[in-house]
């Protein structure tokens, strides 16, 4: 004798759907994201439709950046504590996260010249030089720069949080201290320091890589956190170099809206070299 499961309810079957679907007293996908304040946020100040896409590339390059800040802290704090494998996680994300802004500027490059003049004057002052999360990256990957500050003067909580990264030690820093801490000769004068002060190449800090390099079998993870600094500044050329390119493109040399001089001081950041023995010492080798 067979037994036969008992017909469903058409309607009960509706209700349950109805049930799963109603999120008045769940958490939705756009109550986790905060959807409505973040699609919000978008305020053109023009009325000329590519604002829109400005506006949109500026925030988004943002939030970018926060997570590549906290990823940066997390990963210094990991050189800091030798836990090297956490920090080349974290260290690869960041480089990765470059390369989405990299593409970035690919979408902002489509707004041509007229387009962008027709918003300019709305901008007033107001610039992408003032990015005080883009400053706290610098900081944090070495190129220091107390002159850096003036632009969040008029926010003291803004300026704290820029002060506070000029005078910790850089990612760059925390490696040397971590070489030194291996046994390697890096200069004291490179293991403390003023760490508000731009840093300085040295020929003993180049000698210190080189015996990592030379010998990778020995110092294998060392050897690998100066391949991922290496991926990481590449990274950031190619972010500096699709900025200005895009720069000039749309703007020509036209002073920026900050009162930079536009493409030209963005040329002369492409010369800033961040980890300058990992780079010196492959001509060593």
């Amino acid at each position: 004798m067979s037994f036969q499961s008992p017909p469903s309810d058409p309607e009960s079957s509706v209700q349950q759907e109805h049930a799963r679907l109603d999120f008045s007293q769940r958490m939705s996908y756009g109550d986790y994201l905060q959807l409505d304040q973040l699609l919000s946020a978008q305020k053109p100040l023009s009325p000329n439709h590519d604002e829109m896409l400005f506006i949109v590339q500026h925030q988004t390059s943002e939030l970018w950046m926060k997570l590549m800040l906290h990823e940066l802290h997390a990963a210094i704090a990991h050189v800091a504590g030798d836990e090297l494998p956490k920090a080349f996680k974290m260290l690869a994300r960041v480089s990765r996260i470059m390369e989405q802004l990299v593409h970035a500027w690919d979408v902002l490059a489509t707004m041509t010249p007229p387009e962008y003049s027709a918003i300019r004057p709305y901008l007033a002052q107001s610039s992408g030089f003032q990015s005080y999360q883009y400053r706290r990256i610098e900081f944090a990957l070495g190129n220091k720069n107390a002159a850096m500050l003036g632009p969040h003067a008029h926010r003291p909580d803004l300026l704290a949080m820029v002060d506070a990264a000029l005078r910790a030690p850089s990612l760059y820093d925390e490696a040397l201290r971590l070489l030194a801490r291996r046994g390697l000769a890096v200069p004291e004068s490179h293991c403390t320091r003023d760490w508000s002060q731009p840093y300085r190449a040295d020929p003993g800090v180049e000698q210190a890589w080189l015996t990592v390099y030379r010998d990778p079998a020995t110092h294998w993870d060392l050897y690998q956190l100066g391949e991922e600094l290496t991926d990481l500044e590449a990274a950031f050329r190619l972010w500096r170099f699709r900025h200005v390119s895009t720069v000039e493109r749309v703007i020509g040399f036209k002073r920026g809206t900050g009162g930079t001089s536009g493409v030209g001081y963005l040329r002369r950041m492409l010369d800033v070299v961040l980890f300058p023995e990992i780079w010196s010492l492959r001509s060593a080798l």
